[in-house]
């Protein structure tokens, strides 16, 4: 039984013409009108190097506020939740601060010859921090952040240097303080911001007190983070990122181009 091709071949085949290959979809010739079934496709499973389609990315909500993140992101996008420590960013430098309890309603004017009433004392809690803080205005330990050359020499970094002069002190009255570089579109606020050297990251390092003792911890940043002995040759091994390390005032922190961080005591003077 024969078919026709659409370029008019005879053809004995009824799924491609014998003479130029088309898929046959003529009329068949000798054997009662109809049509030829249309030829089943050569490929099942889809034409060759066809991509499977994409599988949709793991997500993960939010502990604090339910956002849909990134099974590996390592802080909320939406609230800035820190996946890592388990800690809100602090809140930023003249904030809106938490909204007092409604004021109770005034007494009774007193009636002639009695004495007025004495007024109440509202207190109002302290919002949640981080944990016990010293008393406003005296901090028990400050960060010292230098620009150090010698370790601007060892990063073959393409930005400037700045000038080497007297270090920026940071009061510290938190027991977790974030280490990296302020942006307002993420919320991020770190205590110690380095935001001159670029080489630091937006969240670079978490460091934690017990009031007593200091550990850091690498928050998987671009450049690492590196510990150091003072007077000791500069380190060349990063932290192991997600890993606390104690530290001693007698080390010296190494993060980005040119950044040397300092951690010890506040002097009574000094603030």
């Amino acid at each position: 039984m024969s078919v026709v091709c659409p370029d008019g071949h005879r053809t004995e085949s009824s799924d491609y013409c014998d003479v130029c290959g088309l898929p046959v979809a003529g009329t068949l010739l000798g054997g009662g009108g109809g049509s030829a079934p249309a030829p089943a496709s050569p490929f099942p499973g889809g034409a060759p190097g066809s991509a499977p389609a994409p599988a949709a990315p793991a997500l993960k909500p939010c502990p604090n506020c339910g956002f849909e993140a990134l099974a590996g992101a390592l802080f909320c996008e939406d609230c800035g939740y820190d996946f890592t420590t388990g800690a809100m960013p602090p809140p930023l430098p003249g904030g809106q601060a938490t909204m007092p309890p409604a004021a109770p309603p005034a007494p009774d004017a007193p009636t002639r010859g009695q004495p007025a009433p004495a007024a109440a004392t509202q207190v109002v809690e302290a919002a949640p921090g981080d944990g016990p803080r010293p008393s406003p205005g005296t901090p028990t330990w400050v960060a010292e952040v230098w620009v150090d050359p010698d370790w601007y020499a060892t990063q073959e970094s393409n930005d400037p240097c700045p000038s080497p002069g007297m270090p920026v002190v940071v009061p510290l009255d938190a027991r977790s303080v974030l280490v990296g570089r302020r942006s307002v579109s993420r919320n991020i606020t770190p205590q110690i911001d380095c935001g001159g050297d670029s080489g630091v990251s937006r969240r670079h390092a978490q460091l934690t007190t017990d009031g007593q003792r200091w550990w850091i911890e690498d928050l998987q940043s671009s450049n690492g983070t590196y510990v150091g002995q003072a007077g000791a040759p500069l380190p060349t091994m990063p932290l192991p990122p997600g890993q606390k390390q104690e530290f001693t005032s007698n080390d010296r922190i190494y993060l980005g181009a040119w950044t040397r961080i300092v951690i010890r005591r506040a002097t009574p003077d000094e603030f």
